[in-house]
């Protein structure tokens, strides 16, 4: 008698746990992307971008989230977050509110602005401090010495479109020469090494102003406008991973700080230089989490 009554507080006691068990699970059910702790970042192949996006991989990857990065033009970029199933989860390089107007226009309603991985952006057109104009209005009556060029970016990038603009409203005799990223600021590097006049599409944060001594044209129709680098978001993204939605809300980088990551990344390449970075400032970056 005394075994049966010892086996029935038992069950009882069993039967007390699993529901405590099942109580504390409830409310808590996490998306199997949670689980598997998984974050796809999508970014353009620009320097800033490449750096943000790769700074922020090596920190995920150190908090056990597997990381792809995917590599696209803004366009596609808007276009795949705003999908009810997108393949992506964050990008943080949108220029807004001005650059990408027209994409926040198109997608923003379907987005979530995290944070900003930038704060100071600007654009305009940009030459060697020797050059010795110094506003647009001057570029016509300079034209034979920039060979009627002005060496531009993908057509995809928020400051092609605005170059197109300041040609008709400055009345440029200049042609936009669409070309990317590297290949303009490689363009720009040969100029310089042999102290010719050229005009490039330029932007900060980017690393060729801490590697060269240049300077923006003025610009008195205000074309080119104040950006920040914005962290937006597929939506569900901060209810599906809410660790990695906080450090996107804090990630921000100072321009000092910025500038050294990229000659981490030039220096070292994107993975191993970024990984550099990240250990010299893993104080900073690791609060990012919290």
């Amino acid at each position: 008698m005394c075994n049966f009554k010892k086996l029935g507080m038992l069950l009882v006691a069993a039967t007390f746990l699993v529901a405590m068990v099942a109580c504390s699970n409830s409310g808590k059910k996490k998306s199997d992307k949670e689980v598997k702790k998984e974050v796809n970042i999508l970014y353009p192949n620009w320097g800033e971008g490449v750096a943000f996006t790769h700074l922020a991989k090596v920190a995920l990857e150190a908090h056990n989230y597997d990381v792809e990065i995917t590599n696209l033009e803004p366009g596609l970029i808007y276009g795949e977050l705003s999908k009810s199933n997108s393949k992506g989860d964050v990008f943080m390089d949108a220029w807004l509110p001005n650059t990408h107007k027209d994409y926040w226009a198109d997608y923003g309603d379907k987005l979530v602005k995290l944070g900003e991985s930038f704060s100071g952006g600007t654009t305009g057109l940009v030459v060697p401090s020797y050059v010795t104009i110094n506003s647009i209005e001057e570029l016509n009556a300079n034209k034979d010495k920039f060979d009627g060029e002005i060496i531009g970016i993908g057509s995809g990038a928020g400051i092609h479109a605005n170059t197109e603009k300041a040609i008709k409203e400055y009345s440029l005799d200049f042609e936009q020469i669409t070309s990317s990223g590297p290949a303009m600021v490689a363009s720009l590097e040969k100029a310089i090494k042999n102290k010719e006049w050229i005009v490039v599409t330029g932007w900060k944060p980017h690393y060729k102003w801490a590697n060269n001594d240049l300077k923006y044209l003025d610009d008195p129709k205000g074309i080119y406008p104040t950006d920040v680098c914005a962290i937006v978001s597929r939506r569900g993204f901060e209810e599906d991973m809410p660790e990695a939605a906080t450090f996107f809300k804090n990630f921000n980088l100072k321009e000092d700080e910025l500038y050294e990551l990229m000659a981490d990344i030039k220096t070292d390449g994107e993975e191993a230089g970024a990984q550099k970075f990240y250990e010299a400032h893993k104080a900073m970056v690791d609060g990012w989490f919290n």
